[in-house]
């Protein structure tokens, strides 16, 4: 080889290693992301149906027989006001547990440590899992959302709006999900935050009511919660009206995303509740 050939091959060394490397990171994504959909499809008995009767459930009894009582809100039935909200409730809630079974799993099952040993870096490890979570809450939101229109009509006012608040809200709570699974010691730690923190979080985020008809010092209080901006932006997104501004909104998600993620890759970096 002359000089200018090994000078070339020196030149391109670089390059081909970082495209080698991009494609290994990229099928390795791809596989754990799989494998989550795959888990999710394989029992859908638990992880799809669930959560499609229990919303049924709240349309029923919270939009016909209550919403009959209620009245309209900001111009809406009751019914079809509730409807954002639910949704949006029943895609944080399955977000969360997905991820915290799958990777609690991982853990209990121990083949967490060859996701360790491996050459995959911590981000891809992270966004695979999230991926997954995240796709079983858009498929639970579809199908409630599915669910609702035999109960109401509704006219999508702004689907990008829509589309971006699930996505943003859903990844929050997958990722809040998958610090909560990297802590966690038993199956009983996975079920605190849901029950004490996750939950109340939900009720009092706007689901049922608007903000607007609370009053000092709650309505104040009611701002600190994260979950109200989920839930106004995805009901301005389908409805065309929230109680606070969208824009404030997607601030509050974007910066959740963001802590959150940086937090999780931090803890996933050191090894945090996986090295024993």
């Amino acid at each position: 080889m002359n000089d200018s050939s090994r000078n070339a091959a020196i030149a391109t060394a670089p390059t081909f290693r970082g495209a080698t490397r991009l494609r290994a990171n990229a099928v390795a994504l791809a596989t754990i992301t799989r494998r989550e959909v795959r888990r999710v499809l394989r029992i859908w008995t638990q992880t799809l149906v669930p959560p499609a009767i229990t919303m049924m459930l709240y349309f029923v009894i919270f939009g016909k027989i209550i919403g009959s009582r209620v009245g309209s809100m900001q111009g809406f039935t009751y019914m079809q006001y509730i409807v954002p909200g639910l949704v949006m409730m029943s895609i944080i809630n399955n977000c969360y547990s997905n991820i915290t079974s799958s990777f609690f799993g991982s853990k209990f099952g121990r083949y967490v440590e060859e996701l360790l040993a491996s050459p995959m870096p911590s981000w891809v490890v992270l966004t695979g899992y999230v991926a997954g979570a995240v796709l079983r809450g858009l498929l639970v939101g579809i199908i409630v959302l599915g669910i609702a229109l035999f109960f109401t009509s509704l006219h999508v006012a702004h689907p990008l709006v829509a589309i971006t608040t699930v996505i943003l809200g859903a990844t929050i709570f997958a990722l809040a999900g998958f610090i909560n699974a990297m802590f966690a010691k038993r199956f009983d730690d996975i079920a605190i935050v849901p029950t004490f923190v996750l939950a109340p979080l939900t009720y009092l985020g706007g689901v049922f009511y608007s903000v607007n008809m609370l009053g000092t010092p709650w309505r104040e209080i009611s701002l600190a919660n994260p979950i109200l901006y989920m839930v106004n932006a995805f009901r301005f997104g389908i409805l065309g009206v929230a109680d606070v501004s969208v824009w404030v909104a997607y601030v509050v998600m974007l910066a959740f995303v963001l802590g959150l993620g940086a937090f999780a890759l931090w803890l996933l970096h050191k090894g945090v509740g996986l090295r024993s």
